[in-house]
């Protein structure tokens, strides 16, 4: 794998000067979970300007998977990069991606992008809250992009199937990410449940490098790296970038919960403890 020549996570203050010292080379992204929804992801407070408007549903997951893919599998690598160069991606891009919530979306196109083999993708930290909140302009319009000749193939990151999941879950070591609430009406059994949200400031920005690995339990040189899982490789997403930024490789499940929970064979644990492989609904 190609180590990332960008951080992870890239502050506002550092973006700001990116786009002023090097504006054609950055490519900016705002990542919908929903376009079909609405409410805080709609895009009414306006965006970064210059920014390409991605929708996560369609164009960072595929539509013709079956359930026990999971709600969000991987996108076709040919459809990414159609996609990729409408957004105007080309070979020589740094790729600043965000959203308008938690910035679990934009982990999300992240770990997407650097599945595909873009090396120089990096998170707005903070999102587009932190970027108003500095006072940075938005802007209303979508501009209109020149075609991209970004080459894009997959394998990129390291990933889990439904196997693997299950055996880091019987060691331990296998973590979901979602909310309390959504991991106790359903999890793998003996996935501990540790919430993306918990590494976020009250800013929403990140919080540092040692609080990062103290959530996810990574706290020594020597201590093992746990394999990331949520309800379809969105939360889970997030803290497997989290995890990258203090310089941890984490792997995920991206079906996660949602692909296990639809085949028959897997056994379901419920409530607030991790549960045993035993256990079933």
């Amino acid at each position: 794998m190609t180590a990332p020549t960008v951080p992870v996570f890239v502050g506002v203050a550092e973006l700001d000067k990116w786009l002023h010292d090097n504006p054609e080379r950055i490519r900016l992204l705002e990542i919908r979970y929903d376009q079909k929804r609405t409410g805080g992801d709609d895009g009414s407070a306006g965006h970064l300007p210059g920014a390409v408007i991605v929708d996560l549903a369609t164009e960072l997951s595929r539509t013709d998977a079956a359930p026990t893919d999971g709600r969000r599998p991987l996108p076709h690598p040919a459809d990414l990069q159609r996609s990729a160069r409408r957004w105007g991606l080309r070979a020589d891009s740094t790729v600043v991606v965000y959203d308008t919530r938690s910035g679990l979306s934009a982990a999300r196109a992240w770990w997407v992008l650097r599945w595909a083999g873009l090396s120089r993708v990096s998170i707005l930290d903070g999102g587009l809250q932190a970027w108003s909140a500095a006072g940075h302009p938005l802007g209303t319009d979508e501009p209109e992009v020149a075609p991209g000749d970004v080459e894009l193939g997959s394998g990129g990151m390291p990933e889990l199937d439904a196997d693997a999941a299950a055996a880091l879950a019987g060691r331990g070591l296998l973590v979901d990410a979602r909310d309390a609430a959504a991991y106790r009406d359903g999890h793998i059994p003996g996935a501990r449940n540790v919430p993306s949200q918990g590494v976020l400031a009250a800013d929403g920005t990140l919080g540092d490098r040692d609080e990062v690995r103290a959530h996810y339990g990574v706290t020594t040189a020597d201590a093992p790296v746990p394999g990331l899982s949520c309800g379809g490789g969105v939360a889970g997403a997030f803290a497997v970038a989290a995890l990258a930024h203090t310089g941890v490789t984490a792997p995920l499940y991206v079906g996660s919960f949602s692909a296990w929970s639809a085949d028959p064979e897997r056994p379901v644990a419920t409530g607030a403890e991790p549960g045993t492989t035993g256990e079933s609904l």
